[in-house]
């Protein structure tokens, strides 16, 4: 799964969400992006999950870019911990998505075909997303 190599700092406060993705917000490499339309937190396994199901559909055909990484970690504490004793550790790495953001893009498939693959993997994002052509 995605994960930071080394980081300045272990752990992160958890952040604000306002706004729309100004950056990123453009089909720059491929034919075809999914774009979200909700904000939110996208996991490393969610990330992996809706990859696995458009290079599944395509049948590996063409070419695709994840635009997001997740680079924030998020903290969990240990089921039956008392509250106080601190934060708790690492538990996983998401990637902070606002309105407008695209995740993945393709290229080399029909737009058909394209629209399946993301439709298959904008079930697997917990938020709303839509297929943007370039």
């Amino acid at each position: 799964m995605l994960q930071p190599k080394k980081q300045k700092f272990r752990k992160q406060f958890r952040g604000k969400m306002a706004g729309t993705s100004i950056r990123g917000s453009n089909v720059d490499y491929g034919e075809y992006g999914l774009k979200a339309m909700d904000r939110g937190w996208l996991s490393a396994r969610q990330i992996e999950a809706a990859r696995k199901a458009i290079v599944k559909y395509t049948h590996r055909g063409g070419k695709v870019w994840l635009r997001v990484f997740p680079d924030k970690p998020t903290t969990k504490k240990a089921l039956g911990t008392r509250m106080g004793s601190g934060k708790g550790d690492i538990f996983q790495y998401v990637s902070v998505v606002r309105p407008g953001r695209i995740l993945f893009e393709i290229a080399g498939v029909p737009g058909d075909v394209a629209s399946k693959a993301f439709k298959n993997a904008g079930a697997k994002i917990p938020f709303k997303t839509k297929l943007v052509a370039k």
